[in-house]
């Protein structure tokens, strides 16, 4: 199994990026699929998730900011990130807990940089 995470970058504050994440390999379905980021100097931290049902949770950071969804024919998770703020800075990382012919656990993707720079 497989995340393959993309869509980061270098943006002025204010402006706009879209993250992707697809999940690939022997997959018999998945759960909840989330972002976490990470800070220089500073602990993950969790952004958004989504379950299999589309209910979606957002940390008060991006509330507002940010909208976590996911395409489940695609087994692809994304998140809309407007109105970036320089604080927003982090290497980005996809999760997904999903289930393979070995059971349920828990998988990263290698994570993406985005970096809110004038």
């Amino acid at each position: 199994v497989q995340l393959q995470a993309s869509g980061g970058g270098l943006v002025q504050p204010g402006g706009s990026l879209r993250l992707s994440c697809a999940a690939s390999g022997s997959i018999a379905g998945i759960n909840t699929m989330a972002w976490y980021r990470q800070a220089p100097g500073k602990q993950r931290e969790l952004v958004a998730t989504v379950t299999g049902g589309g209910f979606t949770d957002h940390a008060d950071s991006v509330k507002g900011r940010f909208t976590i969804s996911r395409d489940n024919a695609k087994n692809t998770v994304f998140l809309q990130m407007n109105s970036l703020k320089p604080e927003d800075t982090a290497v980005y990382y996809c999760n997904a807990y999903l289930r393979t012919g070995l059971g349920w656990g828990t998988y990263w993707g290698q994570g993406t940089q985005v970096t809110v720079s004038s």
